[in-house]
């Protein structure tokens, strides 16, 4: 995997004060993208073990109140198991953290894909707490929407993922 930026205190990305990996490599290119630049899986900075053990460090303050991923796609293929293991190492160090994820996929996508890089898909989502979920669609962006501070366009959603598991549909956050 390759990242773009690291943010070590962030609070654009999700609710409250946290920090944000971003992510190299998306495939979907969705028009009017806010972050293009990381687009191309080859861009950015080769992620090592260094790295990843310094990133999961920085959620260790008391201030910190999650962890967002979002790129470029932290769902990709090419991404993902990467991303499912950081996420175990935060949760099981901090798991009082909120893990946030930013994708293109939709919860439908994640839910009923069947390849192997699906299921890592979504027990990566199993594992977070939120996913704004839903690729930016420029014609549907809209800043009425009542998830703007997180999301861009009205197809988009941000889901609270455990309660959306445990009732076996989709609820929205609160956040």
């Amino acid at each position: 995997m390759r990242y773009s930026l690291i943010r070590k205190m962030d609070i654009s990305n999700g609710q409250g004060v946290g920090i944000s990996l971003f992510v190299q490599g998306c495939h979907f290119h969705c028009q009017g993208c806010f972050n293009q630049e990381t687009w191309d899986f080859d861009g950015g900075y080769e992620w090592t073990q260094e790295i990843e053990d310094k990133f999961i460090e920085l959620a260790n303050k008391p201030y910190i109140q999650r962890i967002s991923f979002l790129g470029g796609e932290p769902l990709a293929d090419e991404n993902v198991s990467t991303i499912l293991r950081i996420i175990k190492r935060l949760k099981l160090l901090y798991p009082e953290k909120k893990i946030w994820i930013f994708t293109g996929y939709t919860w439908e996508n994640i839910l009923h894909q069947t390849s192997s890089s699906a299921l890592t898909r979504l027990m990566t989502v199993g594992l977070s707490d939120v996913l704004a979920d839903g690729q930016f669609e420029i014609d549907k962006q809209d800043i009425n929407h009542k998830q703007v501070l997180w999301v861009g366009s009205s197809n988009q959603r941000v889901i609270d993922v455990q309660k959306s598991f445990k009732n076996n549909k989709i609820i929205l956050c609160n956040c």
